[in-house]
């Protein structure tokens, strides 16, 4: 199962097995505090765009999509703090969201829809205790669960509007490599293998195509994601405060 990042131990979602399982709040998203970065569907760019860079990453342009930088250092989120709270006032990107539920394509020639619901067992949220059921007596979905289910498809259908929105941007040979240098005390932190669009190439697109990129939604999309570079900084001073929390940590000492 592609891209499920933080899911421990995800299981299929069973009326049977987990008819009596419930879900309990949990106000922490530590689940995410090791992903420096997830990805993003073209639906949410204008709103991450405040908050977060919006790069292109893959191991080659080909293979590339959108995802939000969270941040520098490999396995660690600048958002999620040690309690596991997520920075005020800043976008969570729905891949974080979804969790702990998510939607996986079945083995072809299996019978019935196309995806399936998972649910990560290993979440502290889930019990057979405390929190809402996802299921009733009769075994049909509480509201809780179809509305869960109900944001699953909606990602999912964003999901694959944004690999529509990433041949757009390949077949008009928009994308170019950008590799980040950042220089903080002396040294070097280089983030590769990342791709945006090219603002040359978007200015000499023919009227035919800018007009079609205009109507389908494509250019503010475009903007928002152009926009969003110049959080790239904004991620920096995330990490230079982290690295001072850090050596305040292991500087402080106890007098008794």
């Amino acid at each position: 199962m592609a891209e499920v990042f933080f899911y421990e131990r995800p299981v299929p979602l069973n009326r049977t097995a987990h008819k009596d399982l419930r879900l309990k709040a949990v106000p922490s998203l530590k689940f995410a505090a090791n992903v420096h970065s997830v990805p993003l569907t073209g639906v949410e760019f204008p709103a991450a765009a405040r908050d977060v860079p919006i790069l292109f990453a893959g191991a080659d342009m080909k293979d590339a999509g959108p995802m939000a930088l969270l941040g520098l250092r490999q396995n660690e989120n600048l958002f999620v703090d040690a309690d596991g709270q997520w920075a005020p006032n800043t976008y969570v990107p729905a891949f974080i969201r979804r969790y702990p539920f998510i939607l996986a394509e079945k083995p072809e020639g299996q019978p019935g829809d196309d995806f399936t619901v998972f649910l990560d067992e290993a979440y502290t949220g889930f019990n057979t205790e405390e929190g809402e059921r996802l299921f009733k007596d009769d075994g049909t979905d509480t509201e809780m669960l179809t509305n869960a289910v109900n944001f699953l498809g909606e990602f999912q259908q964003h999901v694959a509007r944004t690999h529509w929105f990433m041949d757009q941007l390949r077949k008009h040979d928009l994308l170019e490599p950008r590799n980040i240098r950042l220089e903080k005390d002396g040294k070097s932190i280089n983030l590769n293998g990342l791709f945006v669009v090219s603002e040359e190439k978007l200015r000499q697109l023919d009227e035919k195509v800018a007009h079609e990129f205009l109507k389908e939604g494509v250019l503010g999309w475009i903007y928002a994601h152009l926009l969003s570079l110049a959080n790239i900084d904004r991620v920096s001073l995330r990490l230079n405060e982290r690295e001072q929390a850090e050596v305040g940590t292991t500087g402080s000492t106890t007098v008794n």
